[in-house]
């Protein structure tokens, strides 16, 4: 049996349904007369209710019912949604809020859920909500991030629910003591939201005894058991499913009010009832992720190597905590805090602040970004004030390759790398040796051109076991997963792989994903985790399944020892030769119906790390500050890849989304909290003709951790995307005096750092 599979791209067999619209998302699976819902949300980023009056819109054609967070409390319902408090440096656990399915007393964020309307259409529940009468009380929001200022919750009135301390600050202390030279910047993170092709969308009926739920997000068994807690049901009550999905970015794999309130309204009424969000609802009521600012030091000894590495970073946590822990940042900092470099010690101060602007902050893998983001701005910053070319001060410090398994100070593993060769197999393919010319020809033609280079890593995993139930039909075979694709592929991956392992035929295996009936455990997408887990629990049901069909085989044809090679069973001295099809057959000839399904759950042995070199230029015009991506070149080190051009086209998308943060995307907020950005007039997304050809190249180095050898690439494009284009930019601005960037990296605010730079000199 091959662990490698044959790692041959074959067309996505879920593009025909996508590019013919016969997908069935969840607009295309409600039943006939469905109810849809509209909620009242809060117009303010803080204030107090005083009162809320339904009657008039109680009365509106069509209304059927209208529920509060009194009418949530009037039957029971009184949990907060769930979250995971991070400790802070003290080992304490971070303070507890709560936060209700429908804003109670309080609203803390615009566009929080007041009140839901069930209407017989969604003009009729938008009517009522407009005629819904709230008054309150408008209060001061706290928008920066530092604590103190207006509380968001009277619990928390510093506004600081963790503070949160990594590392050995002695250590560190030494070192930096005793450094020949110490490069300090100071990075804003700015926030962004998820923009997803598909807003999110929920169903809920109730038949009189078990709740159907239906939402467009990344794994249904989180929301099967924080469902059943929160509406007070047993967990065989509550059946959850997923149909296609339009986008994720981990903005769709949490819990959100809106499906509580909508649950609860289908057990209220008795009725099928959806919720289908708009891109103005999207803009208000989504989580998001970066907001974020950050102080790095790096320490060097004389010879240029780096001695110690600390950071401090206030992080927005919005309005309520996360299912993803109080602060991510905390977690995903760590895990990449000294990135691809030999340090010795780092320390990580990381403050959570409470805000009244969006829900919460977690998604597009937040903490990975960030980190590196950090740590390749400053290590080029290093550069220039050391008088070093970004890559050999890199390569200076890179881990070597002898040095694996390696303890970062992060409290990471990386158990495999190869950092010297991938960044030299870059600096080869994006002609560094040539760039000067490249610059000359730009500088006559009035342009400023400038070159980055980012070398990213991330740790990949969230849930580190995943299950694998392989079904065997007289046509192939049905695969039942616990992960669920949002866009990724993993239909045709997950298909092409089973097939590799057993010769099944492609066209006859199905993927079965997105129905907590259907299998008992899933971890869900997320965290770059599911081909890499997921294929590592199919490898081992095959090795169960082969296993059980060799002994019955031999016990059958009284031949041994039975071997499966290139998806045949043969043993010496008997001519039988026969594909698991057959063998099945067989099975089924004989009564031995447990052949046919096979189940096992696999565990992995650690996390892997997909790391690479992302080098980039673009062209500055210093007369409008107009920036252009001239040049983009991708040398990841993925491990094994299953399906080459799936993962191109994640590191593809992966890139355009960090060119989206990186020049184009910014929610901003006024003074008061409300949101400026609200929509696709003022928030800015990358178009195609922002984005030249993306050269990627892959130069692997397969993991330990997985018998497969993969790492992951789902983030992989943000996470090196974002440094290397701001590195590229202060590359351009650096001989016309600018010394610091920040993203977005707009036309007006490169205009105006140019303009400073030029009335310093005067």
């Amino acid at each position: 049996m091959r662990a490698f599979g044959k790692a041959q791209g074959v067309l996505r067999r879920e593009d025909l349904r996508f590019l013919t619209g016969t997908g069935r998302y969840l607009s295309d699976i409600l039943p006939e007369g469905t109810l849809s819902a509209a909620f009242l949300r809060a117009p303010v980023a803080h204030g107090v209710i005083t009162g809320l009056d339904t009657a008039d819109a109680m009365a509106l054609p069509g209304v059927h019912a209208i529920l509060t967070a009194e009418d949530l409390k009037a039957a029971g319902i009184t949990a907060s949604l769930w979250a995971v408090l991070a400790k802070d440096r003290l080992g304490r656990p971070g303070r507890a809020t709560h936060r209700p399915a429908l804003a109670d007393g309080v609203m803390r964020h615009m566009g929080e859920p007041v009140a839901i309307v069930l209407a017989e259409t969604q003009a009729q529940a938008q009517d009522a909500v407009e005629a819904i009468v709230l008054d309150y009380d408008e209060k001061p929001a706290h928008l920066n991030l530092f604590p103190g200022g207006p509380a968001v919750h009277a619990e928390v009135p510093d506004n600081l629910p963790v503070d949160w301390h990594l590392g050995d600050a002695e250590a560190v202390e030494a070192a930096f003591a005793k450094a020949a030279h110490v490069t300090r910047l100071s990075v804003r993170q700015n926030r962004v939201t998820t923009v997803s092709m598909e807003p999110r969308a929920a169903f809920a009926h109730w038949d009189g005894e078990r709740l159907h739920f239906a939402y467009n997000g990344q794994g249904v068994w989180g929301h099967k058991r924080e469902l059943a807690k929160f509406l007070n049901l047993r967990p065989e009550q509550v059946h959850v499913t997923t149909p296609d999905v339009g986008g994720g970015f981990g903005m769709k794999s949490m819990q959100y009010p809106e499906q509580y309130a909508l649950a609860q309204a289908a057990i209220a009424l008795g009725l099928p009832v959806a919720w289908l969000s708009d891109r103005s609802e999207a803009m208000l009521a989504d989580n998001g992720a970066r907001d974020l600012e950050s102080l790095a030091e790096l320490a060097f000894d004389a010879d240029h190597k780096i001695l110690a590495y600390r950071v401090q970073n206030r992080s927005n946590l919005g309005a309520y905590n996360s299912q993803f822990g109080q602060n991510i940042q905390c977690e995903m900092f760590s895990k990449v805090l000294t990135g691809v470099y030999d340090i010795p010690c780092a320390t990580l101060d990381v403050q959570g602040i409470y805000t009244n602007t969006t829900p919460v902050d977690a998604y597009r893998g937040a903490g990975r970004p960030e980190a590196i983001t950090l740590l390749e701005r400053t290590m080029d910053m290093a550069a220039r004030e050391l008088g070093l070319s970004p890559l050999k001060i890199r390569q200076r410090n890179f881990i070597p390759e002898g040095a694996f398994p390696y303890r970062t100070p992060g409290e990471m593993t990386y158990d495999v790398g190869s950092f010297g060769r991938v960044l030299a197999r870059a600096g080869t393919l994006g002609d560094v040796a040539g760039f000067a010319q490249r610059r000359a020809e730009s500088e006559a033609k009035g342009l400023l051109r400038g070159m980055g280079l980012s070398y990213y890593i991330e740790s990949i995993l969230g849930e580190d076991s995943e299950a694998a139930v392989v079904e065997l039909t007289e046509t192939g075979a049905r695969l039942y997963v616990g992960t669920q694709s949002n866009g990724q592929g993993h239909e045709t991956v997950y298909a092409q792989y089973l097939a590799d392992l057993t010769g099944l035929p492609f066209d006859g295996i199905e993927v079965v994903q997105g129905d907590s009936d259907l299998i008992t455990r899933g971890g869900g997408t997320g965290g770059s985790r599911s081909v890499t887990v997921q294929s590592a629990a199919t490898l081992g049901t095959v090795e169960q399944m082969v296993a059980a069909f060799t002994a019955f085989l031999e016990a059958e044809i009284e031949a041994a020892p039975f071997t499966f090679d290139e998806g045949i069973f043969s043993a010496p001295g008997s001519n039988r030769r026969l594909t698991l099809m057959e063998a099945a057959d067989l099975a089924r000839q004989k009564g031995r119906k447990d052949l046919l399904r096979h189940e096992k759950r696999t565990q992995l042995a650690g996390r892997s790390f997909p790391n690479g070199a992302h080098l980039c230029e673009v062209e500055i015009d210093p007369e409008t500050g107009a920036l252009r991506l001239d040049r983009y070149l991708a040398v990841d080190d993925l491990g094994v890849l299953m399906h080459p051009q799936l993962a191109e086209g994640q590191v593809h998308g992966g890139v355009v989304q960090g060119f989206g943060q990186a020049v184009t995307e910014d929610l901003r907020f006024d003074d008061d909290g409300q949101l400026l950005t609200g929509s696709l007039m003022d928030y800015a997304m990358p178009r195609a003709a922002d984005v030249p050809f993306i050269r990627f190249v892959s130069e692997p180095t397969p993991s330990k951790n997985n018998p497969i050898g993969m790492k992951g690439c789902g983030e992989a494009g943000t996470v090196g995307a974002l440094s290397a284009l701001s590195n590229a930019a202060l590359d351009a601005l650096w001989d016309r005096g600018v010394r610091h960037v920040d993203m977005p990296l707009t036309p007006l605010r490169i205009w105006t750092w140019l303009q400073d730079a030029k009335e310093a000199t005067r």
